[in-house]
């Protein structure tokens, strides 16, 4: 990665964790209540009945009580485990699931763990980021894990990144080793972006 990438992804991420730390607990929990929406008519449209998600941190577009409603609608739901080689093992989520905290401190499942492969049987993927582009390439916040887990996926299915509002840009920085996504999750829409992305 370039130096003039790595600095600019950097000041990026620093603006927008700024901005989601200022968000006030209404704000989040409307946001929460939008994405949980958004989130279960995605499934519905995709005919999903294995999805990939997480468990989103305090600062995040909150996920956990979609995965909760999920679960209870019979759809297989796997969350990420952190793993300190750069990969993501999985586990599947259940009612009431155990969690802990993952590598990073951010919230992740407890319970028994699948290995990175096991990503690979879902029908759609809900993943984080910081931001997303209208091209469809996403922000993470710097670790990996995600643009591994995707550019290993050989019959990758919709990828869905979610955001706030504000989190769907014109452009983000870029490098060779990032993912594009499908389309973006926000509190009020869900926009397709890049189709084909592979």
């Amino acid at each position: 990665m370039s130096d003039a990438i790595d600095n600019a992804k950097r000041a990026l991420r620093a603006d927008l964790r700024e901005r989601r730390f200022g968000m006030s607990d209404a704000a989040r929990q409307t946001a929460a209540d939008g994405i949980r929406s958004q989130l279960r008519d995605l499934v519905a449209a995709h005919g999903a009945r294995s999805i990939s998600c997480y468990l989103s941190a305090p600062t995040e577009p909150g996920t956990r009580v979609f995965v909760d409603e999920a679960v209870a609608a019979g759809v297989r739901v796997l969350l990420p485990v952190t793993r300190t080689d750069g990969l993501l093992d999985w586990v599947v989520a259940e009612p009431g699931g155990a969690v802990a905290d993952g590598l990073f401190g951010l919230p992740e499942p407890v319970g028994e763990v699948l290995s990175p492969i096991a990503v690979g049987e879902v029908d759609l993927l809900v993943i984080p980021a910081a931001a997303v582009d209208a091209g469809g390439m996403r922000l993470g916040w710097g670790r990996g894990y995600f643009d591994k887990t995707l550019g290993s996926m050989e019959n990758r299915p919709p990828v869905y990144a979610v955001v706030f509002d504000s989190e769907l840009v014109d452009e983000v920085p870029r490098d060779l080793h990032d993912q594009p996504v499908t389309g973006v999750v926000t509190p009020t829409r869900t926009v397709v972006l890049a189709p084909e992305a592979r």
